[in-house]
């Protein structure tokens, strides 16, 4: 049972909802936690650019995250959305059953 961990970031919380939904419903995710304001700070299309996101914590499983990056590029708003994979190395035996549970 291997879990990841995946941050978004979303133009608004309205498409971190939208998009934390999406996945929940298709069961591909079993928990996204989202903090509505992050200040991010980039580099794109040749400029530094400082925007306010969203930011979208996802509990999943490993073997999910390509139909998660997949979904989540057919309904972001951006040309080249976040979405990065960390693995969870430890934790609560029964939080990391439950997320396989839940999952697809």
């Amino acid at each position: 049972m291997e879990a990841v961990v995946i941050f978004i970031t979303a133009s608004s919380i309205d498409e971190a909802r939208k998009i934390g939904n999406t996945l929940m419903e298709e069961r591909l995710i079993a928990c996204v936690n989202i903090i509505p304001q992050v200040e991010s700070i980039f580099y794109w299309q040749e400029k530094v650019c400082n925007e306010k996101e969203a930011l979208m914590i996802i509990k999943t499983r490993k073997s999910l995250i390509n139909d998660i990056i997949k979904k989540v590029k057919s309904i972001h708003s951006y040309s080249v959305p976040e979405i990065i994979a960390l693995p969870i190395i430890s934790g609560s035996e029964d939080y990391l059953k439950w997320v396989w549970d839940v999952t697809r």
